[in-house]
């Protein structure tokens, strides 16, 4: 007969560490002698274990960890250990002070590790979902040299101006989407309540209605007959969408290239993932990362299926003997004026500040270029919803402008 496995459960515990302090925190387990036992192991001495109470509707939800959590730990522990706190003090100041509950659990959990003997990446590789490959070499790099506060600096700035920009797009994304799904629901609205009550008004007056207001009478019966199976359709598309963007890799690779070739956006992506690439190249170079071992990382944050197949075959070619704006110039997917800017920092042997210039030059650009396209929009966006509520109203007004006209 086969026995039954224990769950594991959150447990919260209290004891004291070697230096005599008292700490305090959660850990999951199956029971609290085991609890206990990696308390030990942890070298703290355990005072109380006991279950986490749980709420009493099956409590809220942990908070999750973003990426602006990650830079701003970050850019917090750079200045505790600029200022000469140590390791673990920074966890525990950074930790406690932290309003978000799941950020609170992760760096008490990575700070268990530290004092238990683990080095700070190897702590951190232990959650691949918040620290990724980038952000584990580069702290690997920093503890090896020494230079652990400036390595967390350059990772913070990194994380910032990463997610400053992805914010920024996603922004001008979101408008017009949204703008559209209200123009959606005001016409629907429309279609189903208001114009049938001008409808039966129609009918009383027996005579052959304009072709414009006959298309949004038909519109209108269409919705109300057909009203459920348009939105499960719509919500089906939605769906079936979102689920292939989660599951087909094919599909994401489509969607990749489509967008790079799109009007307007696809130059906005492409300057965005050059920026992205150069900005990750610079920070892993300057913490003194081979070129090589660097470009396998850089592929993963390029955030475009298309260009990480090109930054992989430019490091097998790079692996070979070739230099860096060589196979750049040759995957056709850099402008000349980057190309050319790295082939100077080669000569000079200055890749990484050559390599930062450019992001912060097509960080720019995107800035610039979102904000033209936000200003672009706004009156399109106005004169879209101008033409189709307009139009709605001139179509039911307009049988009884003619019957003024024959009056």
């Amino acid at each position: 007969m086969a026995t039954k496995t224990a769950t594991k459960e959150t447990y919260i515990w209290e004891g004291t560490n070697r230096r005599g302090d008292k700490v305090k925190g959660e850990m999951e387990s199956k029971n609290v002698a085991l609890v206990k036992a990696e308390l030990r192991r942890q070298g703290i001495v355990p005072k109380k274990a006991k279950k986490k109470p749980k709420a009493l509707f099956g409590g809220a939800k942990k908070g999750t960890i973003t990426p602006k959590d990650i830079a701003l730990f970050s850019r917090q522990m750079s200045t505790m250990m600029s200022s000469g706190v140590p390791l673990v003090q920074s966890f525990d100041i950074i930790g406690k002070g932290h309003d978000n509950p799941a950020m609170q659990t992760l760096i008490m959990a990575i700070k268990a590790d530290v004092e238990g003997g683990n080095t700070f990446a190897d702590a951190l590789a232990k959650h691949p979902l918040e620290f990724d490959d980038l952000y584990v070499n580069l702290v690997t790099a920093g503890e090896h040299a020494g230079i652990l506060e400036t390595l967390l600096d350059k990772i913070a700035t990194y994380k910032e101006k990463t997610e400053a920009m992805k914010s920024k797009i996603k922004k001008a994304m979101f408008y017009p989407v949204a703008v559209v799904v209200v123009a959606f629901i005001i016409t629907a609205i429309l279609l189903i309540f208001v114009v049938p009550q001008f409808q039966s008004m129609f009918d009383q007056f027996g005579a052959d209605l304009p072709a414009l207001t006959m298309f949004v009478v038909k519109l209108s019966e269409a919705f109300q007959a057909w009203w459920w199976a348009i939105a499960g359709g719509a919500g089906g598309v939605f769906f079936a969408l979102k689920e292939a963007k989660k599951r087909s890799k094919k599909f994401n690779h489509l969607l990749d290239r489509i967008a790079l070739k799109a009007p307007i956006v696809g130059s906005i992506i492409t300057k965005a993932t050059i920026a992205r690439f150069a900005r990750t190249l610079s920070t892993m170079f300057a913490a003194g990362v081979p070129l090589v071992e660097a470009m396998n990382t850089v592929s993963g944050a390029a955030g475009n299926i298309v260009y990480t197949k090109a930054i992989l075959r430019m490091r097998d070619d790079i692996s070979t003997g070739n230099q860096l704006n060589v196979v750049m110039k040759q995957s056709e997917l850099f402008p000349n004026m980057v190309t050319q800017m790295v082939a100077i920092g080669e000569e000079a042997g200055s890749i990484d500040s050559m390599l930062a210039k450019v992001a912060d030059f097509y960080e720019q650009e995107v800035d610039d270029a979102v904000d033209g396209l936000t200003s672009l929009l706004e009156p399109l966006i106005m004169a879209f919803l101008g033409v189709i509520v307009g139009g709605l109203v001139i179509a039911m007004y307009l049988p009884i402008f003619k019957m003024g006209e024959v009056v």
